[in-house]
């Protein structure tokens, strides 16, 4: 029944219709000296005529009959990186990936793993990996756009392409099937009509969109990419299943949005905000929106998919200056939006609809740095570490009751990074560069300083020290997110995984490499059997089963990450109390409430006395 949750049967035909659907609103006619301005759909010689790599670009008639259009399509594409590796030959690919692997080992062999970690597996990826969110199945979804570009000093992505060549796609990469083709999946997009003057269908262009984790364990997706103007807002939204595997569409948002930022509130809505509206870059959205709206109901249950359902607007606005703000929903039950800019930071109430002042952030503009919800025990979080955005300050800043203070450096500034929580409650810091698209040789040169491929390491008091380097520099567009395994996957930036690429004629022209922390280096882990399954309320206690009870000194829930952009609103971690221990059985309690933990899937993690943890078991927190 449209608008509100269809058992499966229903919801998967829904789907199928809803696909092929266009967006619901049009933009204003755009006025032809506007169109003068765009660039053209395909790059041509000075004399007008396409070029060769545009006309290898164009899917063939006689092949399209016989094989279909997209699949046409993805052999013109290949085609396309053939021939657009003339300035940059495969030779220079592989030569630098040579030297990278080189160069870490050389400077990671004074690391030892039990101190500090280490890297162990770097392999191919058939996505870029500019989205990415670790699903309550245990695999992680990876989603980007097509490549337009095969040479690393060239924009890559289609942000101004109007058209079939502004598309999104999707995979799946299950870690329980290892590392190679076979682990992967594709999961692409449903296939949409933007409203930009062709109406060519295409998997839905939803990259640089926002997403958050909904309570039956679905990730909402909104917003992506129109094309032209530098890169405009779409008004899409979507949820992917984890459990199906399968994508569905809701009702368009009100807005376009291109770089907004996601957060789910105590209540299991999705509080949307910011992005580069539907007119273009250089107007972000003021407005804020909310999914489901009040009057659907949230999906708690694994079958209840959102299709066809609304967003809301509420009574407040979020004048954002600059994309991406750091959205968090704290203790307090508050919504804390920090800005880039040192002036906008404010707290949100989703009840009341109102919007307040916080204090001006010591620091200036920060750029693409991280922010991490701290790690306060039993309680949820209550205050936040903004961390990286600018180059020239190594500073950490700490909002906690509504004043900042100024925290211990880490060893240099770093732009484009990304900060987890580990299941240790210690924060580690990978990825980064000098600013968008430089590593410290100027902007769209791939090579790098050795610096920014360090990874940082904070302790439980705050101190910060350097640890080994990644293979891969990685700077915007990189991401990384903590394994149910305790391992941190890395992934992201396009433009040095194509610089990078082992083979950039097959169609694994993304990467992922693994770290392993000390603590999957000091010995023997803990075990955890068994854990309840259904929905746990707050404050209550249950029980989980472990052959090692008796060395468990700890129990942490670690909340999965999705981030993009280094915009990672979900992460939390949690403190249960250990009231009992009787032969295998050891007796927990869930977090007192829906603020302290919001509704949805969490990481169970076992710790002894040296911190090491289990291997984590999904749990499920929620009115019962």
């Amino acid at each position: 029944m449209p608008g509100r949750f269809a058992q499966r049967s229903t919801a998967l035909t829904l789907c199928t219709v809803a696909a092929v659907l266009g967006a619901s609103a049009l933009p204003a006619p755009v006025p032809a000296s506007a169109l003068a301005r765009r660039p053209a759909h395909h790059h041509t010689d000075d004399g007008g005529a396409p070029t060769a790599a545009a006309r290898a670009a164009a899917p063939q008639p006689d092949e399209a009959a016989v094989i279909g259009q997209e699949h046409a399509r993805a052999h013109a594409q290949r085609r396309q990186a053939v021939a657009g590796t003339g300035g940059y030959p495969q030779s220079r690919r592989t030569a630098s990936l040579n030297s990278l692997r080189a160069s870490q080992r050389k400077a990671n062999a004074r690391f030892t793993a039990a101190a500090y970690g280490r890297f162990t597996e770097y392999f191919p990826s058939p996505d870029f990996g500019v989205h990415a969110a670790l699903l309550p199945t245990g695999k992680v979804l990876l989603f980007s756009f097509e490549r337009v570009e095969v040479d690393p000093t060239k924009e890559t992505g289609p942000t101004d392409r109007i058209g079939r060549t502004n598309a999104g796609r999707a995979y799946l990469w299950d870690p329980s099937r290892g590392t190679g083709p076979r682990a992967f999946k594709n999961v692409e997009p449903p296939t949409v009509l933007m409203p930009d003057g062709t109406y060519a269908p295409r998997p839905a262009p939803f990259f640089c969109a926002g997403h958050a984790f909904l309570p039956n364990g679905m990730v909402g997706v909104f917003g992506g990419n129109t094309g032209g103007k530098g890169g405009s807002g779409a008004k899409l939204s979507f949820v992917f299943d984890p459990w199906t595997e399968t994508w569905f569409r809701n009702k368009d948002m009100s807005v376009g949005r291109w770089y907004p930022s996601v957060v789910t509130g105590a209540d299991g809505r999705q509080i949307i905000m910011s992005g580069q509206s539907e007119r273009g870059t250089g107007t972000p959205t003021p407005v804020v929106e909310r999914f489901p709206a009040l009057r659907r109901p949230v999906p708690w249950l694994s079958y209840d998919i959102p299709v066809d359902l609304d967003v809301e607007r509420l009574r407040s606005d979020a004048p954002f200056r600059n994309d991406y703000p750091h959205l968090f929903s704290l203790r307090d039950g508050m919504i804390y939006g920090l800005g880039r800019d040192a002036d906008q930071q404010w707290v949100f109430d989703p009840v009341k609809e109102t919007r307040k002042d916080l204090p001006r952030r010591p620091a200036d503009f920060r750029g693409y740095g991280s922010a991490v919800p701290l790690p306060a025990g039993f309680r949820g979080p209550d205050s936040v570490l903004v961390l990286g955005g600018d180059p020239r300050d190594p500073h950490t800043y700490k909002l906690s009751r509504g004043r900042w203070t100024t925290e211990a450096p880490r060893a240099f500034g770093r732009t484009q990074d990304d900060t987890l929580i580990l299941p240790d409650a210690t924060l580690l810091t990978v990825n980064g560069a000098l600013d968008t698209r430089d590593y410290g040789h100027g902007p769209f040169n791939p090579r790098a300083d050795l610096k920014y491929r360090q990874i940082e390491l904070r302790d439980i008091k705050g101190r910060w020290r350097l640890g080994p380097a990644q293979r891969l520099p990685r700077g915007y567009h990189s991401n990384a997110l903590v394994l149910p395994d305790g391992r941190i996957m890395i992934t992201g930036d396009e433009l040095q995984q194509i610089a990078n690429d082992p083979d950039i004629k097959d169609g694994m022209d993304g990467s992922i490499e693994l770290y392993e922390p000390a603590y999957l280096h000091r010995g023997a882990r803990p075990a955890l059997d068994r854990v309840p399954t259904g929905t746990l309320g707050y404050g209550k206690a249950f029980e989980v089963s472990s052959s090692t009870a008796a060395k468990v000194k700890r129990a942490v829930l670690l909340a999965p990450t999705t981030v993009t952009h280094a915009v990672n609103t979900s992460q939390r971690h949690l403190e249960l109390p250990i009231t009992a221990v009787r032969g295998k059985a050891v007796t927990l309690r869930t977090p007192p409430g829906a603020a302290d933990a919001p509704p949805g899937h969490y990481m169970l993690f076992l710790l002894d006395g040296k911190g090491i943890p289990s291997t984590a078991k999904w749990v499920k927190l929620g009115p019962r």
